[in-house]
């Protein structure tokens, strides 16, 4: 018998593997070993699997064919059949639940610092422990045991703090114990070195085979057909006549079923069934482990334990433990194998014992009991660690339900549910940005370097704390403005953001470059030593105000009083040009955007259910003559769409799925490469503007939401008079060639005037001082323009069809049932979003987006409240409430406004000072 112990002494002296000596990480090329035992008593694996016959001949055509018996798999198949859809095919190559799903480990948290993940593991939870038991008559194997947190220091406990507000909101029972507490709980726990913890009663662990039996039961009751031994081979892909790509059937090994839909729900295996459609699914593959315990007196009944610090975490196995984490060094799979089904990798003890060490000093009889089994098998992995879903942009009705980062089983029902809807409305009911496919940078799926490095840390960071201003280390540099060196000098922070590098803040330290990523240390890596960029972030780990709180507050106070240059050069740009092109947007566009050329128009895009899908500028111009990256040529009518760099592959997506249903001939061109953008704000940007460009600048001259092409230090550059800070101010889109001779000349003309740089950290807090929205914080997919207080954007006195316009119309018919509402509280105290939203005694909501606002000295916070009597959300309701915000299990008191509490007569914008 072997022992935890042994395994730690065993694993100590042993040399590492030798360092990689590629750009690849130690990886592996191998496949299945020997069978090994997991620790359920029944797994879906029988004699004969795989044997070459089908459990039964494909269907010649389906509405959906779903591939892959996963988790997810089963469980968008039993959430297609229970919507409605009736032909639902899923295609399994050997038996369900084969590859990764059979051996997970099966826990299920339910909080998490997102509201949306807590939503959908509520889900999950709903489906295993009462729909299918309700619906079948049979255990899905749901044990409810409970979860127990570990922190050992304040910020871990702070995190969990967070996590309790926030599980208010969604009736999660969550409590924060101190050490003694815990000790009653679980009386075999270390507690010398605990901070507290965080115990949710009604988490629990799911079991794979018990669970996708009974999905499966389920799914076949309402009519779905599920065939396990029939491997697809190909995937055929047509253009139609307008040179779309669409599905248009599957071939495998025993038929072809003609279909329009397929979903990808193959694991690891997702890269390879991508690639017989055309489509880059950008996830990794890696060896992923735990070891099974023999039995532990007094261990039955414990919840389990995540101990994030120690990155490792023990889930009761009836009356022993499992034990897993994730470490540092994870091995990557390199060569996928399509013959691994049922296999698990040899346990490598060199990267697997940094959770044993954990393991023991947090449950110490473990250093005494025997290891009965080892489990190592595949997961799929992605770069934000985060699941890849949703309709792939290259090909449409081949969708994407993988990556999901050993979350699959928990996630499952939730995400199942979502992907469904998905599939048959067109988007999810939920806001599922953070996992759609469509949000990806395009040069990632091509960039194996950028995948391998985000994955590997997002891999190793999982257990990390999650802070507010955290950025990542890894894929770093991809795509660089042309003022990034010239900003770098002068100690820009930058952030990443989708791919692009974009100014965070400036400090007074000079510079401090991103450099190549060093994997932490791992793989025979050196650790770059006095990494300033890093040394930064570490100084912002808290949940406090961050050390350079005041240099950001001498950025927004600046911009205030004088004026800021911002580069937001990684804004997406693109030209919807062409005949059809005021169709085009008079159906996409909520406001009224046909204008004169020179005109621009703030508007939001939305969904049929009027949710909105992004918030951006349109502005109407004329052709280029000659065509330039100003002004392209065209026949026709041009707008130029000016977009957050961070949702401009959301934007592309969506504009260009929305020209292809409608098949209209217009173009979308995409410009972001070639053009830079600055923006200069402030009570004195007229005056310094008007040293440097070539037109009047006076508001009868050049008015507030008007632009013109103009010239700026010898250079033609397009000037937008706009604002997104709440100052007077005007943005200059400039070729990028031409980018640093026009930032020169215009910081050169504003030195005298005290111009300084500022960075997006600033654009947080002067744009929600102002009452400005942040698409995919306090506006989403799953919000609409009425409730979110954008109701002017919308053409509804017109008699214009827009997309989303009878939802919206309905809604107002119908009333607002929640609101986006403005919270400030006196007490001065950082907020950051999920606190929880009190209104006389009762959760009404949570908060979506919070900062400071210097300029009138407040904590700012912006959240959705609902009636708990279930009325309408008035105006008045708004104002008759007693408030209060819930930070971290204490409560401040908070004033709600109605309107915006800085400049609400909205007189800087327009230059009235």
């Amino acid at each position: 018998m072997s022992y935890v112990s042994s395994a730690l002494r065993a694993a100590a002296p042993r040399l590492l593997p030798p360092p990689w000596r590629s750009p690849r990480p130690f990886s592996s090329t191998t496949g299945p070993t020997t069978k090994k035992s997991v620790p359920y008593q029944k797994t879906l694996k029988e004699e004969g699997s795989g044997s070459g016959e089908p459990s039964r001949p494909p269907p010649p055509s389906a509405e959906v064919v779903v591939v892959g018996g996963g988790s997810l798999g089963c469980q968008t198949t039993y959430h297609l059949a229970k919507q409605g859809v009736t032909s639902v095919v899923l295609l399994e190559r050997d038996r369900l639940t084969s590859g990764t799903t059979w051996h997970t480990a099966g826990l299920l948290w339910q909080l998490r610092p997102s509201d949306v993940e807590v939503e959908l593991l509520a889900h999950t939870r709903d489906v295993v422990s009462r729909e299918l038991p309700a619906e079948t008559g049979l255990h899905t194997g749901w044990v409810e045991n409970g979860g127990l947190f570990i922190a050992s220091n304040k910020q871990r406990l702070d995190e969990y703090k967070r996590l309790m507000s926030l599980g208010k909101v969604y009736g999660v029972e969550s409590y924060v114990l101190t050490p003694s507490q815990t000790k009653d709980l679980y009386p075999l726990m270390n507690i010398d070195d605990l901070y507290g913890t965080l115990y949710v009663p009604k988490d629990g662990t799911m079991d794979p085979a018990g669970t996708c039996s009974t999905l499966a039961r389920a799914a076949t009751a309402r009519g779905a057909m599920i065939i396990e031994n029939c491997p697809v081979t190909g995937i055929q892909v047509r253009a139609d006549d307008f040179g779309v790509k669409r599905v248009y059937a599957v071939e495998t090994a025993h038929g072809t079923i003609q279909t329009p839909c397929v979903v990808n729900c193959a694991g690891v295996w997702a890269r390879a069934l991508g690639r017989l459609a055309g489509v880059h699914v950008p996830l990794v593959g890696m060896h992923h482990a735990y070891v099974v315990t023999e039995r532990i007196e007094g261990i039955q009944n414990m919840p389990n334990v995540r101990d994030h610090d120690a990155s490792v975490y023990l889930r009761l196995q009836g009356d022993a433990l499992s034990v897993g984490g994730y470490e540092s060094n994870p091995i990557f799979w390199e060569e996928v194998s399509e013959k691994f089904a049922f296999g698990l990798f040899d346990l490598d003890w060199d990267v697997f014992m940094q959770h044993i060490e954990g393991a023991i000093n947090r449950v110490p009889v473990l250093e005494k009991t025997g290891i009965k089994s080892t489990v190592c098998g595949p997961e799929s992995f992605t770069a934000d660690h985060k699941p890849l879903m949703g309709e792939a942009p290259e090909v449409r009705g081949f969708f994407l339900g993988c990556g999901f980062n050993s979350a699959g089983m928990m996630l499952g029902g939730g995400c199942g549910r979502e992907l469904a809807h998905w599939i048959i409305h067109g988007r999810p009911e939920k806001d599922m940005y953070g996992y759609d496919i469509r949000q990806v940078t395009p040069a990632a799926p091509d960039n194996n370097r950028w995948i391998r490095e985000r994955s590997h840390e997002s891999y190793a960071k999982n257990y990390s704390v999650v802070f507010p201003h955290d950025e990542p280390l890894a894929g770093r540099n991809v795509r660089k403005d042309p003022l990034h060196e010239e900003l770098l000098q002068q100690g820009c922070v930058f952030q990443e953001r989708h791919g692009w590098e974009r100014p965070g803040w400036f400090s007074p330290r000079g510079a401090a470059p991103v450099l190549d990523y060093d994997y932490y240390g791992a793989y025979g890596q050196e650790r770059h030593r006095d990494y300033t960029y890093n040394q930064l972030l570490g100084d912002e780990y808290t949940f406090d105000f961050p050390p350079h709180h005041d240099i950001i507050k001498n950025e927004c106070l600046m911009c205030r009083n004088a004026l800021a240059l911002f580069d937001m050069s990684y804004f997406g740009k693109f030209y919807l040009v062409g005949p059809e092109a005021t169709k085009a947007a008079n159906w996409l566009f909520t406001a009224d955007v046909s204008k004169a050329p020179g005109s621009t128009v703030y508007t939001c895009m939305l969904n049929k259910r009027g949710g909105v899908e992004s918030d951006l500028t349109v502005s109407r111009i004329s052709p280029g003559d000659p065509a330039s990256p100003l002004a392209p040529t065209f026949e026709g009518d041009g707008y130029y769409l000016a977009i957050g760099g961070a949702v401009a592959q959301h934007n592309w997506s969506h504009i260009t799925s929305v020209l292809q249903d409608m098949k209209l001939q217009c173009k979308l061109l995409d410009c972001s490469e070639e053009l830079g953008m600055m923006s200069i704000q402030g009570p004195l940007s007229r005056v310094v503007l008007q040293e440097v460009l070539d037109t009047d600048l006076s508001n009868e001259a050049f008015p507030f939401s008007t632009h013109k092409l103009v010239t700026a230090a010898g250079c033609t550059v397009r000037a937008m008079r706009l604002s997104f800070v709440g100052e007077m101010g005007w943005e200059l889109h400039v070729p990028k060639a031409d980018c640093v001779k026009v930032y020169q000349a215009v910081m050169q003309a504003g030195a005298r005037h005290g111009i300084t740089n500022a960075g997006y950290r600033a654009i947080d807090s002067l744009s929600i001082e102002k009452g400005y929205r942040h698409w995919h914080a306090d506006l989403r997919p799953d919000d609409t323009p009425l409730e979110a207080g954008l109701a002017f954007t919308c053409k509804l006195k017109s008699g214009i069809p827009f997309l989303g316009r009878e939802a919206v119309e309905a809604q107002k018919a119908k009333g607002i049932f929640r609101r986006l509402v403005c919270f400030t509280t006196e007490e001065k105290v950082p907020m950051f979003g999920l606190e929880a939203v009190w209104r006389d005694g009762k959760v009404v909501g949570h908060i979506r987006r919070a900062d400071f606002g210097f300029a009138i000295d407040k904590t700012i916070a912006y959240g959705y409240i609902r009636d708990p009597a279930g009325g309408p959300v008035s105006l008045d309701f708004v104002k008759s409430g007693s408030y209060q915000l819930e930070r971290m299990g204490v409560t401040y008191p908070a004033q709600a406004h109605t309107k915006s509490p800085f400049d609400p007569d909205n007189k800087r914008v327009k230059g009235f000072y």
